[in-house]
């Protein structure tokens, strides 16, 4: 059984749509979505009301954490985040403005995490890690800071994004971590749209790493016709993938 797993797809459908295209022509039946929505893209309305609409047959959703601050934004919550990262900020009051009600309603109940059974294989869906949505699991952390963060899940497959960088892990419980990257706003270095492709069979999985080409080129230009203070430096990170916070 091929399934894709996605996660931080911030509001970029141009990027959303050709993973999609690519998902197809790997035959995948089914779609795991990490979280991260809208915040900080160039359309959040357009790709949220795709994804109320149209992801109902196979695809799994989870909350992430940008997801939980748009459902549950107040004026607390920006000025404490305004004194961080003021573009996420300016963001993240400009993204609650453009969606509707029932659309924040969708963001904040989303469940946080999810376990399903594929393929004779037990899978966690977190967003960050699972201790908490905004926890990093990144390349090149010391193995045994990963552990920590999965210590007492008893899945086969623990799947997260937040970083925005694709990576792995195998645990010394023989539990494997994979961090699948954005689709929205991949920070490799390369402006493509990452997700992963696993195919499951008897027990046993492999994953492959997909970077794929969008027009990044479209998604800037909305990003820096959004108008918030900032926007264009998000416009430009789309372009040059390499920073991670403003």
């Amino acid at each position: 059984m091929k399934v894709a797993v996605i996660s931080d797809i911030h509001g970029n459908y141009q990027a959303l749509e050709s993973v999609l295209e690519d998902i197809e022509k790997e035959k995948c039946e089914k779609i795991l979505c990490l979280g991260d929505l809208a915040m900080a893209g160039p359309q959040p309305d357009v790709v949220v009301s795709y994804i109320m609409d149209y992801t109902f047959d196979k695809w799994e959703i989870i909350q992430g954490n940008t997801d939980k601050m748009i459902g549950t934004c107040t004026t607390e919550m920006y000025d404490a985040l305004s004194k961080k990262f003021p573009v996420m900020a300016n963001a993240l009051i400009d993204d609650r403005d453009i969606l509707t009600p029932e659309q924040r309603y969708y963001l904040r109940t989303l469940p946080p995490r999810k376990e399903l059974f594929l393929g004779g294989v037990s899978i966690l869906m977190v967003h960050g890690s699972p201790r908490r949505q905004n926890e990093d699991i990144l390349p090149n952390m010391k193995l045994s800071e990963v552990q920590e963060m999965c210590e007492g899940e008893i899945s086969d497959l623990i799947l997260c994004g937040h970083t925005h960088i694709p990576c792995g892990y195998q645990l010394l419980t023989k539990q494997t971590v994979v961090n699948v990257g954005s689709v929205g706003r991949p920070m490799t270095g390369v402006p493509k749209a990452n997700y992963a492709v696993f195919d499951f069979k008897d027990g046993a999985f492999t994953v492959e790493h997909k970077a794929v080409d969008y027009d990044y080129e479209t998604a800037a230009m909305l990003m820096q016709n959004r108008g918030f203070e900032g926007c264009e430096t998000i416009a430009n990170q789309l372009i040059h993938p390499t920073v991670r916070h403003f």
